[in-house]
């Protein structure tokens, strides 16, 4: 009796260490399992972000793939405009450029004239010196280039007495030395210019005011030239100034001298001069 029931103890530690030993296994199965469910949870819930996070930077792509067909349809339309613009520039440029080039000949062609006129006025005021120098005093003769022109400027007691505009013998050999010159520059104007000081004129005298003396003196000077000298009469002209251009101011008997004089202006034709800017240029 004493061994059945020893046996039968001993069969049933053993079948309890072998329960204990499966459970055991169990549990370590159950654990394993736990652990791969929640590495399989992790990496779907990995997927799932990244899935989402692709379908967001597939739809931004596409929204840039869009942006990038219109800008590059927009693009080839401005292409195509500044293609239009650039062959319409370009007509432009060479018109423009066409113009400058005509305009550069017919700067060449003033520069040209005005050269020789320069030229010809220093030539003429060479002259003038050169004839003038012999037997005139310099302080009542005066001879200059004055931009465009050259002119003579004489003091009146060499030309008319005081007052009056009738010429004394003394002007006639200064007019005749002017004469030479202007008669051999035909293709030059001649004005005589009379300016006069501010003392009033005498109320009997025949002449009405300074601005009637300075007419008279220079119509006495042209009439000069043209009777006695042959100067050309369609190249004389006759102007006053009266008192309002002085050189210095009239507050001594010295500066009203000064300011009493006659010029006699050479000048180029304007109509040669508006007959040069008339000229076509090819």
């Amino acid at each position: 009796m004493k061994r059945v029931f020893l046996l039968f103890t001993i069969t049933s530690l053993l079948a309890s260490c072998a329960s204990t030993k499966e459970l055991e296994a169990a549990k370590a199965a159950h654990e394993k399992t736990k652990e791969e469910l929640l590495a399989a949870k992790t990496n779907l819930t990995k997927c799932l972000v990244e899935k989402e996070r692709f379908q967001e930077k597939s739809a931004l792509l596409e929204t840039t793939v869009d942006d990038l067909r219109k800008d590059k349809k927009q693009t080839l339309k401005q292409v195509g405009d500044l293609t239009v613009l650039t062959q319409g520039a370009n007509d432009n440029i060479k018109e423009t450029l066409a113009q400058l080039g005509k305009k550069d000949k017919y700067i060449n062609k003033i520069r040209a004239a005005a050269s020789k006129k320069d030229s010809l006025n220093l030539v003429v005021a060479f002259h003038l010196k050169k004839e003038l120098q012999a037997g005139i005093d310099d302080e009542d003769i005066e001879v200059n280039v004055e931009k465009t022109v050259v002119f003579i400027s004489i003091s009146d007691k060499l030309l008319f007495k005081s007052g009056s505009y009738t010429i004394n013998e003394k002007a006639s050999k200064v007019l005749e030395k002017v004469a030479t010159v202007v008669n051999g520059q035909p293709e030059m104007d001649v004005m005589i210019e009379g300016h006069t000081d501010n003392t009033p004129v005498g109320e009997n005298s025949s002449i009405k005011d300074n601005w009637d003396l300075s007419v008279k003196r220079s119509t006495a000077i042209v009439r000069e030239l043209q009777g006695k000298y042959k100067v050309a009469p369609n190249r004389l002209i006759a102007a006053g100034r009266s008192s309002y251009i002085p050189l210095v101011e009239n507050n001594s008997p010295a500066n009203k001298a000064k300011n009493r004089r006659t010029k006699i202006i050479i000048l180029p034709r304007l109509n040669q001069f508006f007959d040069l800017l008339d000229q076509k240029v090819e």
